[in-house]
């Protein structure tokens, strides 16, 4: 039954989807292209897009949080040759799975929003890298795309103005580093999927060499909501520098995983009401609020933390992509950073010698750990190794590396000195 907590929770991209109606006409019944359709029959000026974008808060959804109205407006608009657009919806994070179900479900959100980004910036091509393991997600877009073509939403002159934006869809191979934006690029480009050194960034040598603005599939599916009810309005849904609602991917030990978009700042302890509460009424131990890159964080902690950027960050952790990984009383600490540490000692990409060679480290040590093998000296050696990978890589796969490591021991030392001391697990096997 649905509680005073979270009956007003009313979602923006995931509203009325069933899974059947993604196709144009029913987006276009939800009020569909009609923003795209206003900016351009009003002839809005890019500038005047661009502001509405900043009033409304919109910070991007992949990770990093920054604000989309700012970015939009490093785009150089008077440069003379060809710009690109692309979205991220390479979408490889342990936990998140958000992306690959507003492609799924609302890709004519994506389009819409990508082409009124492309209007604001300029930009008459654009790209949408898409993971390569989920190529369902990557056959429907292409359908989307078609269909919005052929009702005059892509292509030249698009609903009879002098806009034109041609969007493709590309599909990379399941590289976790191509989540990275600049690996991205050079993996569009057809080479080998590696982070280039920053500066100079993509807005001024992106695709190709040329002007680049990267954004993820949320941030783009969110843009045509925020002109429908204006960016004032947008932002007032959340929490001041926390604008409109977020789509949090809710797994592990709740009654019901999934997608649930809620209002930035809305109390975690409503968005695990929304997800059922916890399985089999267990207690609550530990949650990664923003998917497995991000620092651990208690369950009490979590319980009084909001879901927005400032919250998380002031309880010690990252929103990031907004993977919700929530752990009962059951879940053994140092088997979680065992299966963690060996996911980014597998998929570093092997430029950097820290992250390359610290990475394999972690994971060995956690398994000594974890197989009875511990060393008491194991746990300042671990800090130390993690120490020497975090800002010293060219990406953020060795800070994403490094950081579950710090906030285990930090937060559950415990477990781990138990482990080293008595050979086996702190935390009673449950059937």
């Amino acid at each position: 039954m649905t509680s005073l907590h979270t009956r007003h929770i009313k979602p923006l991209i995931l509203a009325g989807l069933d899974g059947k109606n993604w196709h144009l006409a029913d987006y276009v019944a939800r009020g569909g292209y009609a923003q795209l359709r206003r900016i351009l029959s009003d002839k809005i000026t890019p500038e005047q897009v661009i502001a509405e974008l900043k009033a409304s808060s919109l910070r991007g959804r992949g990770g990093a949080g920054f604000p989309t109205g700012l970015k939009w407006s490093f785009m150089p608009r008077q440069f003379p040759g060809q710009k690109y657009l692309v979205c991220n919806s390479d979408e490889g994070e342990p936990g998140t799975f958000k992306d690959r179900d507003i492609m799924r479900y609302n890709p004519h959100a994506l389009i819409e929003g990508m082409a009124i980004g492309a209007y604001a910036m300029g930009i008459t091509v654009g790209y949408n890298y898409i993971h390569g393991e989920i190529w369902a997600d990557y056959e429907r877009f292409e359908e989307a795309i078609e269909e919005a073509r052929a009702a005059g939403m892509l292509g030249d002159r698009i609903a009879g103005s002098d806009f034109t934006f041609q969007l493709h869809a590309f599909h990379g191979y399941g590289a976790y580093i191509c989540g990275e934006e600049t690996a991205l690029l050079e993996s569009l480009e057809g080479k080998k999927g590696q982070p280039r050194f920053k500066p100079p960034f993509p807005a001024s040598f992106g695709l190709y060499g040329k002007p680049t603005t990267i954004n993820n599939t949320e941030t783009f599916a969110a843009v045509p909501f925020v002109f429908a009810m204006g960016g004032e309005a947008y932002a007032g849904l959340g929490k001041p520098n926390n604008g409109g609602t977020k789509i949090f991917s809710v797994s592990g030990d709740v009654a019901k995983p999934g997608n649930y978009e809620v209002p930035m700042g809305t109390p975690f302890a409503t968005l695990l009401e929304l997800a059922g509460g916890m399985r089999d009424g267990k207690k609550i131990k530990a949650v990664i609020p923003g998917g497995s890159s991000m620092p651990v964080l208690t369950g009490d902690v979590m319980m009084a933390t909001d879901m927005d950027y400032d919250s998380i960050a002031k309880a010690g952790s990252m929103l990031g992509s907004g993977a919700v990984i929530v752990m009962d009383e059951t879940r053994c600490m140092v088997k979680s950073l065992l299966r963690l540490s060996y996911f980014y000692y597998e998929e570093s990409c092997g430029q950097c010698t820290p992250c390359r060679e610290g990475t394999g480290w972690l994971y060995r040590m956690v398994h000594r750990i974890e197989h009875g093998q511990g060393r008491p000296e194991d746990l300042d050696l671990l800090n130390s190794v993690a120490d020497n990978i975090q800002g010293r890589t060219i990406c953020a796969l060795g800070d994403a590396a490094a950081m579950p490591v710090r906030a285990m021991i930090k937060n559950f030392r415990e477990e781990f000195e138990y482990h080293i001391e008595h050979k086996h697990c702190l935390v009673p096997a449950y059937i």
